[in-house]
């Protein structure tokens, strides 16, 4: 949701694109169905359809000095026509000329050119220094509406209007002249006819520039500007304005004084406004990662997509079940509906981040974890607030788990104590404490027969506790950071993995580590989940790969890709249907099992 312009209804009126970390998203409106455009090897910045609906193209950021690429995409059979390699850092801005003759870009902060493409030829035809030096960067482009050859830029105190001279491979800018008006342009929408176009600014209002004598004509509304800038503009066929703004406000505006007709707030500023069809209907996108559909007609928005803003900690799902699972976020967590991709409920607890959470057995309760040393027990149903254990430990709730009888819960720290509770039916009781890791615990996994449980931490251990007579069983060492730990489902291994990105297996008996596997090429694995027969596991981590190995043989059978951030869990649904993998850049996917 943070990319600008980033949402767009595709010209057929049946598909939305979006970009989602290195990946563009092709979803059907209808159904739900989602198809995905890979290439990629960093985040997308900006995503643009050519007006026909043939070409996609998009652009991405890159480190500091690379070549940044913008793909062009063929549409119906999803795949990739050309890598187009010339702008370094980052593409601010693309945009395709009314007939798909000419893509234009325009570069980063630390590129500032704005460069003309041949479509057919795959070429560049010629660029040029996007805005003058004594303005800022240029950072938004759009082409005219009946000319392939005319185009213009806009950013901090500079508007110009391009025209490409193809005999001689030259574009040529000419400077608005706006008075004494000074802005930071954040949008611009063409007029149909090419008379004049309409620009938004940071300041919260917007400019309308005569396109033959670049003058800027009027600029409105005087008195009450938009709260938060204007961050989104949309010209509808009957001349009126809608306009998005960082406040979530978006508003129907009339006439050359921009007076607001009807207006609506949604979640989180506005990044995205696109038309279906001829306007009778469009769709809102949000840096909340909210996607609003809204009837011009009732003005009401309605809801249709929506996910975490935060990096995702932990997922479960219930005892037995594929249905349903949850997710944990900063400020709230979320229950999701698997077969149709929706959410069901949202439990929020603002200001807060939950570290992991746990289904009850019995299905009678969510148990989370939070950064201020609660423990929080809601209903999973309405999420309504069962009881709270004040002060659980010290430096924040870090794992939880849960025993089958729905009777105890097994928590761990940042200060690295192990305390296990008694849960009644209106009281929660400690019963114990286990002070043995010096570090933050990172993972705790109860056995099947409740008796014992397996508990990592980030000091270099991991510790099997008897959780009956409350004393140390076992402890392995090893030069790692411990992030997961698993039990196989008979109960006389444990697999372990952390940062030294090896994958341990030991024998709960005497603690002797029976092998190693490199579990990864580059980064930590995070996260690891077993099959209930124990022959399968999978493992996710830092370099962003799904990978379903054989318990016996040690070998990863297959490999997953399209996740672009730090993978944190993964887990296997209770049917082997999915996998559902969360990451750091607040990604949920669902891989089909293989």
């Amino acid at each position: 949701g943070h990319v600008l312009c980033g949402l767009i209804c595709h010209p057929d009126k049946e598909h939305v694109l979006y970009p989602l970390g290195c990946t563009v998203v092709i979803q059907e409106l209808e159904s739900k169905k989602q198809k995905f455009l890979r290439g990629h090897t960093d985040n997308i910045s900006c995503v643009v359809v050519s007006r026909d609906g043939v070409y996609v193209a998009s652009g991405q950021v890159t480190f500091m000095g690379f070549k940044a690429d913008i793909i062009l995409w063929d549409f119906e059979k999803k795949q990739l026509l050309a890598r187009l390699s010339l702008h370094k850092g980052s593409i601010k801005d693309l945009a395709f000329s009314p007939n798909s003759r000419y893509l234009v870009s325009l570069g980063g902060q630390d590129d500032g050119s704005v460069v003309v493409w041949d479509v057919a030829k795959r070429e560049g035809v010629c660029g040029s220094p996007a805005s003058p030096r004594r303005a800022g960067n240029a950072t938004v482009v759009v082409c005219s509406s009946c000319r392939d050859e005319m185009f213009v830029t806009a950013g901090n105190g500079t508007l110009r209007v391009w025209e490409l001279d193809l005999a001689d491979k030259k574009i040529r800018a000419t400077e608005c002249h706006m008075g004494k008006v000074k802005r930071e342009m954040t949008c611009i929408q063409m007029a149909d006819d090419d008379s004049d176009f309409y620009v938004g600014t940071s300041s919260g209002d917007i400019l309308q520039v005569d396109t033959n004598n670049k003058v800027m004509t009027k600029y409105g509304p005087q008195k009450k500007k938009f709260s938060l800038g204007v961050t989104a503009l949309l010209l509808l066929k009957t001349g009126d304005l809608i306009v998005g703004t960082g406040g979530g406000v978006v508003a129907l505006c009339k006439g050359s004084s921009y007076r607001v007709m009807k207006q609506i707030q949604v979640q989180g500023g506005v990044t995205s406004l696109t038309c279906r069809g001829q306007g009778h209907q469009f769709f809102v996108g949000t840096n909340k990662c909210q996607i609003y559909r809204i009837n011009y007609t009732a003005f009401e928005e309605e809801l249709i997509a929506a996910c975490h803003t935060e990096a995702i900690h932990d997922i479960v799902f219930p005892f037995g079940s594929s249905k349903v699972f949850a997710t944990c976020s900063k400020n709230d967590i979320r229950v999701w509906h698997t077969p149709a991709n929706r959410e069901l409920l949202r439990i929020p607890v603002p200001n807060m981040t939950c570290y992991a959470i746990e289904i009850m057995r019995d299905g009678g309760s969510i148990i989370s974890a939070w950064n201020d040393g609660k423990i929080r027990a809601f209903t999973p149903e309405t999420g309504r607030l069962m009881y709270v254990i004040n002060h659980a430990h010290s430096m924040g709730v870090t794992a939880i788990a849960a025993t089958s009888d729905s009777k105890r819960i097994v928590s761990g720290g940042g200060e690295g104590q192990v305390r296990i509770w008694e849960i009644g039916e209106k009281t929660q009781k400690l019963v114990e404490v286990l002070k043995e890791h010096v570090c933050a615990v990172s993972c705790i996994k109860v056995k099947n027969n409740d008796e014992e449980c397996v508990t990592t931490s980030l000091d270099r251990t991991c510790i099997i506790w008897d959780i009956v007579r409350f004393v140390r069983k076992q402890m392995f060492l090893a030069n790692t950071l411990f992030k997961c730990a698993c039990y196989h489902p008979e109960g006389y291994q444990v697999i372990t993995s952390g940062t030294d990105r090896k994958i341990a297996y030991w024998e709960v008996f005497d603690g002797s580590a029976i092998r190693e596997v490199e579990g990864s090429a580059s980064g930590t694995i995070n996260g690891m989940d077993i099959t209930s027969d124990g022959v399968y596991f999978v493992t996710g981590g830092e370099d962003h790969l799904v990978k379903v190995w054989n318990y016996d043989e040690g070998a990863v059978t297959h490999v997953g890709v399209g996740h672009s951030g730090t993978i944190t869990r993964l887990k296997i649904c209770p049917e082997k249907k999915h996998i559902v993998s969360v990451s750091a850049d607040g990604a949920i996917l669902l891989w089909n099992y293989p």
